[in-house]
C-alpha cells in the first residue's frame, strides 16, 4: 500500500503515496513509485534485516468494544481514536476469517502512519463517519515524478481521473486493488480501508505474527523494504505503547 508528498508516490498494487506536508525520506516503493514519509514524530526507519520479528499488541478480545477500547489506546499511542476504532475492528473481523493470519491492529496502524498519518495528511480529517475529509487522492501515475504509468482502471470512478490512475484513501489503494479486496466499500472510509489492508496483508495464507510471514505482507503492500522497515518501527512503537 503508498504514500506522497507534493510530488510523492504511489504503493505496489495497492497504495499510494499521497503527499505528506512534512519534511521526510523518500523511499522507492514496488512500482518504482517515489515515496516521502514524515519524520515529523521522530520516526525512522528500523535498523533491522528483513524477517525480523515486530513486538505484537496483545490480541483483542473477541467481541470487544472498539470504541471503548480506541478511546482509551488514543491518548498512549497518539492515534486518533477514529481510525484506532477502524484497526481494532479490521483486527477482529480478520481473526475471524482468517486466525491462523494472526493480524494485529498495530500492524494497520503501522500502515496507516506510513500512508497518511492516520488520514491526517495535507489537512485532511475523519469525520464523525469515518470518511476521509476533504477525501485524499495521490498524484496521477502517468510516468513522472518516478512513477510507473498507470493508464485509467476505473473510469475516474475512485480517484476522478479518467486519464491515470491514482491512489485513493487514507490507506492508499489503487482502483484495480481496491476492486479486488474492497468488498463494494469506500476506500475514502477508514473502516472499510482497513478491512481491504488486512485481507491484503493475509492473502496467500501469511501468518503476520511470524517474522517471514510479517515481512512478506508489508513487502507486498510495497516491494520496498526500507519502507517496511519504517512501518516496522511504527508498529513497534505503537505495540509498546498499548501494552
Amino acid at each position: 500500500m503508498d504514500e506522497v508528498r507534493g510530488s510523492a508516490a504511489v504503493l505496489l498494487g495497492i497504495l499510494g503515496v499521497v503527499g505528506l506536508v512534512f519534511l521526510g525520506v523518500v523511499l522507492v516503493g514496488q512500482e518504482g513509485r517515489e515515496r516521502t514519509t514524515s519524520r515529523s514524530d521522530g520516526l525512522t526507519p528500523a535498523g533491522v534485516p528483513r524477517g525480523t520479528p515486530v513486538s505484537t499488541a496483545a490480541p483483542l478480545p473477541d467481541g470487544a468494544d472498539t470504541s471503548i477500547w480506541a478511546r482509551d489506546a488514543a491518548a498512549r499511542t497518539s492515534i486518533p481514536a477514529r481510525a484506532l476504532e477502524a484497526y481494532a475492528a479490521a483486527e477482529l473481523a480478520q481473526r475471524a476469517r482468517t486466525p491462523d493470519c494472526r493480524l494485529s491492529w498495530a500492524t494497520l496502524a503501522g500502515i496507516g502512519r506510513v500512508e497518511s498519518n492516520h488520514a491526517r495528511i495535507n489537512g485532511s480529517r475523519l469525520d464523525g463517519q469515518g470518511v476521509s475529509s476533504p477525501p485524499i487522492v495521490g498524484i496521477p501515475l502517468d510516468g513522472s515524478n518516478n512513477t510507473r504509468e498507470i493508464a485509467d482502471t476505473d473510469g475516474g470512478r475512485l480517484d476522478g481521473d479518467t486519464t491515470y490512475d491514482r491512489a485513493v484513501g487514507p490507506l492508499q489503494f489503487l482502483p484495480t486493488t481496491w476492486a479486488r479486496f474492497g468488498g463494494g466499500g469506500d476506500p475514502q472510509r477508514i473502516d472499510d480501508a482497513a478491512r481491504a489492508a488486512a485481507a491484503y496483508l493475509c492473502a496467500e495464507g501469511r501468518d503476520t505474527a511470524s517474522g517471514d510471514g510479517w515481512w512478506d505482507g508489508v513487502l507486498a503492500y510495497n516491494r520496498s523494504v526500507e519502507y517496511a522497515r519504517l512501518v516496522w518501527a511504527a508498529v513497534d512503537r505503537y505495540a509498546g505503547a498499548a501494552a
